[in-house]
């Protein structure tokens, strides 16, 4: 039997009897598959069915989508990181809501061509939602590819995109390439895992040239270790009459239109916190902190401590015009975990109650 045939049959074979049972499996509404598939980018689905289930019972159809305000859009999707995500996911349910009336590309190109939707998004939709022939390419592709045909490309590289993807267009079955590309992805995500594979229930293994080779623990191979910078993050938690002081992030990285206390970056944490922050420390206030919290991102690590500031009575208002409270907006305390979103490192102090804040 042909390489590529035995191949796709024994996985569209396996995937008959071990799918998982997933909400947006079957489904035909390229709005719940385009969804589904936003919120699962670098995110385990685990961590994704509780929000695919929040944002369907939400806004049922793309134009309850586009009809909601961004911040609430950026707090249902609070926890999942990545905000880029919501913030694309929300600019185009309104582009299509109000240019193309409701209607969802049906074309891969038209899908591709929409913002946050690269190419193995773009495949996705294309083959779930309309039995295009594109084959996908995520991590779990070029795992399961990488050990059967015990491909050294790093995939880390320009050339192992193409050459994996040539590959992967080669294997697919053109009459059911939802079902194998559902497959693949599966069979990767449950099987053909980064450690521990079930290499002695593989219906591959007799095929499998990483596990012939015992090569299965270093294929896919990776040319390279990224570094992440580190960033030091000094956040101000002023509490001012029942209130305190937050504003909103308008850098343009991932926490862009986010809310977050006033901050101050530092080259690296000082050894006498109170010293650094003595010039703002009100007479008759006081300062408490947080331990160090830290947040792992795609090229960085932030670590940030928390300072609460309690300000007398008293204290001019004019106070918060200034820096480094300038351009901050003053909000009951109560209301900072109800109706906005704040990055995940601020998310996990306030969940933590780590200064005793009656924030909940």
């Amino acid at each position: 039997m042909n390489e590529h045939l035995f191949f796709r049959e024994q996985l569209l074979a396996w995937f008959a009897q071990h799918h998982r049972p997933l909400p947006w499996k079957g489904e035909r509404d390229p709005y719940k598959i385009w969804l589904s598939e936003i919120i699962l980018q670098q995110t385990r689905v685990e961590q994704g069915l509780p929000y695919y289930h929040r944002f369907t019972a939400r806004y049922p159809t793309v134009h309850h989508l586009a009809n909601a305000p961004e911040d609430e859009v950026l707090k249902l999707w609070e926890g999942l990181g990545y905000y880029a995500r919501a913030r694309n996911l929300h600019f185009t349910a309104k582009y299509i809501s109000d240019q193309l009336k409701g209607k969802f590309p049906d074309t891969f190109a038209n899908i591709r061509a929409l913002k946050g939707v690269g190419d193995y998004t773009a495949a996705a939709i294309a083959s779930f939602a309309f039995d295009l022939p594109h084959a996908v390419l995520d991590g779990n592709v070029y795992r399961v590819l990488a050990r059967y045909f015990g491909n050294e490309t790093p995939i880390d590289t320009p050339h192992a995109k193409k050459e994996f993807a040539a590959l992967a267009q080669q294997l697919l079955d053109p009459a059911r390439p939802g079902d194998y590309n559902q497959a693949i992805m599966d069979f990767g995500a449950t099987h053909c895992t980064p450690q521990q594979p079930k290499c002695p229930s593989c219906p591959l293994q007799n095929h499998c040239v990483a596990l012939r080779t015992r090569r299965v623990s270093t294929l896919p191979a990776k040319s390279r270790t990224l570094e992440k910078k580190d960033r030091f993050f000094l956040y101000l938690v002023p509490q001012f009459q029942g209130d305190t002081f937050v504003r909103k992030r308008t850098d343009k990285d991932i926490w862009q239109n986010l809310w977050e206390f006033p901050m101050l970056e530092l080259p690296a944490l000082p050894k006498n916190i109170e010293e650094e922050l003595s010039s703002m420390i009100p007479k008759g206030g006081s300062v408490r902190f947080s331990r160090p919290y830290r947040q792992t991102l795609t090229h960085r690590v932030v670590t940030a401590i928390f300072c609460e500031i309690d300000f007398p009575e008293n204290t001019p208002s004019d106070t918060f015009d200034r820096a480094p409270f300038e351009g901050c907006t003053r909000i009951p305390k109560t209301n900072l975990k109800k109706n906005i979103a704040m990055p995940r490192i601020i998310d996990q102090y306030l969940r933590e109650s780590a200064l005793s804040l009656s924030l909940f």
